[in-house]
């Protein structure tokens, strides 16, 4: 079961992430990895954040697709992010390991081409 404390913990210990000062995001430079999730309830109300759940960057559609479709107690989607690469995920339906596995993979993703390469991560 993992929380925000293991998503700070990983996505910290990532090259060069940091965590955004004013919510609870984490960047490869300008580049968003991870960020917490903005649930709106109802239309034209504010978004309301959801510390239970993270929104990742994916590799692209049929990444995304996959995810969705491997798990539907662990990721979901909302029209919000309809044609968006990225899949919310429920941190408490994911372990630390599949959700370091997650991380890193949206590191790679937004990641300099030269980082990815220099760290072989």
């Amino acid at each position: 079961m993992a929380d925000q404390n293991a998503v700070r913990r990983i996505a910290l210990d990532l090259p060069e992430v940091r965590e955004d000062e004013d919510r609870f995001a984490f960047a490869v430079g300008k580049k968003a990895i991870a960020w917490v999730w903005m649930k709106r309830d109802a239309p034209k109300q504010p978004r309301i954040a959801q510390p239970d759940v993270l929104a990742i960057r994916v590799g692209g559609a049929a990444e995304k697709q996959a995810l969705l479709s491997a798990d539907e107690e662990k990721f979901f989607t909302e029209d919000h992010y309809n044609g968006f690469p990225a899949v919310l995920v429920r941190l408490p339906a994911v372990d630390e390991v599949e959700l370091r596995e997650l991380l890193t993979d949206a590191w790679r993703i937004q990641a300099p081409r030269a980082l990815v390469k220099q760290h072989k991560l």
